[in-house]
């Protein structure tokens, strides 16, 4: 089963035309200073898809990275959960390839792979020895070219796809509060799309529909590509020109124009389930920015010092003090457009939930009320340094990071800016971040409750 994230356009255009020259991305900016960025290369192919290449020749592997532009942001009622459904179906025959034929093909080469779907971004992983360079070329370019869309393949990953929404949403409490909490908070924007789907549309996709979602969204001029590793950038440029550049570009697709609108009140919503044994109570607060947002650093930092690691304010106070959870959390949705900022706190069995969301409250308004001291922001800054250079150490990580930063930010390079963006957050703009975000007429309040009668709601 490929990984579901908790977690992302095409022009029309002529085969075979020559590619683009390669340009230099020059020096990364000093303030990171990470070594070995002066080797990044990049290269746009005349059918759109952008290539950057990273080598590292520490060990003889390397990460293809390939990120298509879309998610369930793309999606409309009655398609909905189809950019997950590619996730599968990429991996499920060619016009070249039987279904398991690029599996097999990959790990006799040494290589193995995976994949994940967010709102925002569909994503595609390979991970291999350098000596198998052409065959993953050759696997990656049959597959964004050649999907083949056998009914009886479509039949079997509608099952597969559905047994894991039951696994994953269905059967699971906080999987059910977060899609239920996420549909409450978006009122207009497709972010209340759940990127699993909803079942209905799960179960009536058409082939009809999987061909013309594949063609939209699934084009060069649609994708980036990174590659990091023991490889040689002319190479990997020559095979692109073989085996990816005769795809044809698409034309772009429907934009996303939706803006969500201010929201002008709590929204509470109570889920009660028979197999539930223990609360959850969670807020989710739009953000009013997404990821390229010049308060995304601040938010990051906001997240880190309410609930990352022991030592965080909401683990302190809800689970060391006042022992009124079991766990606490944080973290925020930051893609193309406005997201939600999430906290959440396990209970224990019996809790009082009214004292734990005073709790809760009380330490959100004391953010906002007092900010942040001095050693708090110190300790959140190294431990997103710290995270920074974890993932600039591994070919894997330095890939990510690059797509991401491309493809949200719109220039991989702005992935070096990381330590200067933390530098620059004070307390002041937390404090004020804090003052915008955590209101309660900004929240949508979320309850997993125990059914009354022992059964889940609405059977």
């Amino acid at each position: 089963m490929r990984l579901l994230s908790s977690a992302l356009a095409l022009l029309l255009g002529c085969a075979n035309l020559p590619a683009l020259a390669a340009q230099p991305a020059g020096p990364a900016p000093a303030a990171a200073a990470v070594p070995g960025s002066e080797q990044i290369v990049s290269k746009t192919l005349a059918n759109g898809l952008k290539i950057i290449v990273w080598p590292d020749h520490d060990i003889p592997s390397a990460n293809y990275y390939t990120f298509y532009r879309v998610g369930s942001r793309n999606e409309h009622v009655g398609i909905t959960g189809l950019a997950h459904f590619f996730e599968h179906m990429m991996f499920n025959g060619t016009s070249r390839r039987a279904p398991g034929e690029f599996d097999r093909t990959m790990e006799a080469a040494g290589g193995s792979n995976n994949a994940s779907t967010s709102n925002d971004l569909t994503i595609y992983t390979d991970w291999f020895p350098s000596s198998a360079l052409e065959t993953i070329f050759d696997l990656e370019g049959d597959r964004m070219a050649n999907l083949a869309f056998d009914p009886k393949v479509v039949e079997s990953e509608r099952g597969v796809v559905y047994s894991e929404r039951r696994s994953s949403v269905d059967n699971d409490g906080f999987g059910t509060l977060v899609e239920q909490m996420q549909a409450t908070a978006f009122i207009a924007h497709p972010y209340h799309i759940p990127t699993i789907g909803w079942p209905s549309d799960i179960e009536h996709w058409t082939i009809d529909d999987l061909k013309a979602f594949f063609k939209t969204y699934y084009a060069p001029n649609n994708a980036v590509l990174v590659i990091t590793g023991d490889i040689d950038p002319q190479q990997v440029f020559a095979l692109a020109d073989q085996y990816l550049a005769t795809t044809p570009r698409q034309p772009a697709p429907p934009a996303v124009t939706t803006v969500e609108p201010e929201q002008l009140g709590e929204r509470r919503i109570v889920v009660e389930r028979g197999d539930v044994r223990a609360p959850i109570l969670a807020y989710a607060f739009h953000t009013g920015f997404g990821a390229a947002g010049k308060d995304a650093p601040a938010l990051e930092l906001l997240t880190t010092i309410l609930a990352d690691g022991d030592s965080s304010r909401l683990h302190q106070r809800l689970v060391e003090r006042e022992q009124a959870a079991v766990d606490v959390g944080a973290f925020a949705d930051l893609g193309f457009d406005p997201g939600l900022f999430w906290v959440y706190a396990m209970l224990p069995p019996g809790a009082d939930v009214t004292k734990a969301q005073a709790l809760l409250d009380d330490e959100l308004a004391r953010i906002v009320r007092d900010g942040v001291t001095a050693a708090e922001l110190d300790k959140a800054r190294n431990l997103q340094l710290s995270a920074f250079w974890r993932q600039m150490a591994t070919i894997n990580g330095k890939a990510r990071v690059l797509g991401t930063f491309e493809v949200f930010n719109g220039d991989y390079r702005l992935a070096f800016d990381a330590p200067s963006r933390y530098a620059a957050v004070s307390a002041t703009d937390i404090q004020a971040l804090a003052a915008k975000l955590l209101r309660q007429r900004n929240r949508t309040t979320g309850l997993l409750l125990p059914a009354a009668d022992g059964t889940e709601s609405g059977r």
